[in-house]
């Protein structure tokens, strides 16, 4: 009986694994590199107020010092690492599901962007970024005037000539 319950033991394990690896690559959070290192992708949500871009990034366990934004020709990087806690020698690890190490997400922005102008908080565990637009150029309305002439000119000594003169 202890061969049959290892046996599905490693299955569970394996499975476990597999859905671990395939809901992570689905929702963002692993990366597979090519060295077959999974590498831990923070998840990114992008919404648009009339005035601003709001982005927000999950980023539980970062402290604000192992983050940095940077803005160049149209894209803002936002990197960091989220550091692993120290292991003790008192605790044995049964499951280590959270990803830790060093992290990237380079976001185009749209060319009616103020970068200047971007700033950035963090609470709870999220970075919340405040992308500002430009305020919207309004076609500016023209009152038209009845009888008031376009242009104002000085009257010279050759208005009036070739009118009748007695």
């Amino acid at each position: 009986m202890t061969v049959l319950t290892d046996l599905f033991e490693d299955l569970r394990d394996a499975q476990e694994e597999m859905l671990r690896k395939t809901r992570g690559l689905r929702f963002g959070h692993m990366h597979e590199s090519g060295t077959g290192d999974t590498t831990w992708v923070p998840t990114v949500d992008i919404a648009e107020r009339k005035d601003a871009y709001l982005v927000t990034v999950e980023l539980p366990g970062v402290g604000i010092d192992d983050v940095e934004i940077t803005c160049q020709s149209g894209v803002m990087t936002i990197q960091g690492e989220r550091r692993h806690a120290d292991d003790s020698a008192e605790q044995t690890m049964h499951r280590g599901e959270r990803r830790f190490g060093p992290f990237l997400r380079s976001i185009t922005l749209p060319s009616n962007v103020m970068a200047d102008a971007i700033d950035a908080s963090s609470q709870d565990g999220l970075l919340l970024i405040t992308v500002p637009k430009p305020k919207e150029a309004h076609a500016k309305r023209i009152q038209v005037h009845a009888g008031v002439t376009h242009t104002t000119r000085t009257p010279t000594a050759l208005d009036g000539y070739g009118e009748n003169q007695s």
